[in-house]
């Protein structure tokens, strides 16, 4: 019969455990898949057409690279929502819309 012995890390190692099954789940996926589409012809105009951002295979020339920027997602969810420079606000996305792409733009560029 095997003894299990409690440690004061099993708490720890519990956590870290559930954290890391979290950060992986089908919604975190899908809403990386939503960002990037967002990102390449969901928004009108598509962000694509002027920054690039290698995780979504974008080369824009126009706008600031998102790699070289890496924007936290606020930065970029501020610029959506109120335009900057010669960016326009994307008053046609809904909340939603602008959290994901706003998410994805945050992760992707530092990828």
């Amino acid at each position: 019969m095997q003894t299990i012995i409690p440690t004061p890390f099993a708490g720890v190692i519990a956590a870290v455990v559930l954290m890391c099954a979290t950060a992986f789940t089908p919604v975190t996926w899908a809403n990386d898949e939503a960002g990037k589409l967002l990102f390449l012809k969901g928004a009108a105009p598509a962000c694509a057409i002027c920054h690039t951002l290698e995780a979504a295979g974008a080369a824009g020339a126009v706008g600031p690279s998102m790699n070289e920027l890496q924007p936290d997602a606020a930065r970029v969810l501020n610029a959506l929502k109120n335009g900057i420079g010669q960016m326009p606000a994307y008053t046609s996305l809904t909340p939603e819309q602008m959290k994901i792409l706003s998410e994805y733009v945050a992760k992707a560029s530092r990828e």
